[in-house]
């Protein structure tokens, strides 16, 4: 992305302020674009890196942005992403995971050459294969995903997807790793009876974890080399249980952190059943998919130094800035 102009969607974000870093350093002209509530986080990124602050909620605003920045590529990472949240309020997360995105790619119909990537959701699920979606944020990724391939497709726009696993690393994240991280860093010097414990939802459930910032890289991969109307899977290839991972984060505690570990074994079987109906659901897909890695990409930093760093940026960093 060399001396091209990229427009970055929500790039006060966890992922968000690792792309903006990561594509200014590569030499593209970065355009940040931060909603009017999260201007702050411009004040964390490198030198040289342009800012426009957008609604991306309003069409009006959404095309006037697209005529003055014209960009060579889009990076569409803006959108909410909390199941719970959704539960309460899922109009919004219609608005802003779908209408926002299609605004957006109307917007983009003016540059038919610029190249759209859309990052979607692993927890999509596929109509006429399973009953329904689990839940409304489940929904709304789906038919973000299904209106920008089908945008590309009608009016000839180069529209890719991204699918990322979980990703992790030091940012602000709201993810299991970050939220046991900083359950950690609290309980480090404060008697273990005053801090409520942690609660394990399942030892036993399965997940694929990447670090953020080699998802980035898979990013700037599909950007470059990626095939048009393509969904790219982005992941470390690896499923491990959450116990796994929280004890790897405990071993580096220096003093004792209250937990609660869940139910036991029987949670096992329940993860397992989970997983294999992912892979079936994936297998009977309609939409080209690929993974990543066939475009040459392969991830870099390893699961160990993805919890330290974690660890570090609460512990360092002051929860600000990126190490």
């Amino acid at each position: 992305m060399t001396g091209q102009r990229l427009l970055i969607t929500g790039a006060g974000g966890f992922t968000g302020q690792h792309a903006v870093r990561l594509f200014s350093a590569g030499g593209a002209e970065v355009i940040a674009v931060l909603r009017p509530q999260s201007t702050a986080a411009s004040t964390l990124f490198p030198e040289g890196v342009k800012v426009y602050v957008c609604d991306l909620s309003d069409r009006k605003a959404v095309a006037e942005m697209i005529k003055q920045t014209t960009p060579d590529a889009v990076l569409h990472l803006a959108g909410k992403n909390s199941v719970p949240e959704s539960w309460l309020n899922p109009l919004l997360y219609m608005e802003t995971n779908v209408m926002a995105t299609l605004y957006l790619l109307e917007a983009m119909r003016s540059l038919p050459s610029s190249r759209i990537l859309v990052a979607g959701s692993r927890l999509k699920y596929k109509p006429g294969v399973v009953a329904g979606p689990p839940h409304p944020y489940s929904l709304s990724k789906t038919i973000e995903e299904l209106v920008s391939l089908a945008w590309g497709t009608l009016f000839k726009q180069p529209v890719l997807l991204a699918e990322p696993c979980n990703l992790i690393g030091p940012g602000p994240s709201t993810g299991f790793c970050s939220l046991l991280a900083q359950h950690i860093v609290r309980s480090e010097g404060q008697p273990e009876e005053e801090i409520p414990p942690f609660k394990l939802s399942s030892r036993y459930a399965l997940r694929d974890f990447l670090d953020v910032r080699d998802a980035v890289r898979a990013y700037d991969y599909i950007l470059r080399k990626g095939t048009n109307g393509t969904i790219y899977r982005i992941d470390s290839g690896k499923q491990r249980e959450l116990g796994e991972i929280a004890e790897q984060l405990l071993s580096h505690s220096v003093g004792p952190v209250p937990m609660d570990w869940g139910p036991a074994d029987a949670e096992r079987a329940i993860s397992e059943i989970a997983a294999t109906a992912d892979k079936q659901v994936r297998s009977e897909a309609s939409t080209p998919e690929a993974d990543v890695t066939s475009l040459g990409w392969r991830p870099e930093i390893g699961l160990s130094q993805s919890l330290m760093d974690i660890l570090n940026y609460y512990r360092v960093s002051g929860e600000g800035r990126l190490l």
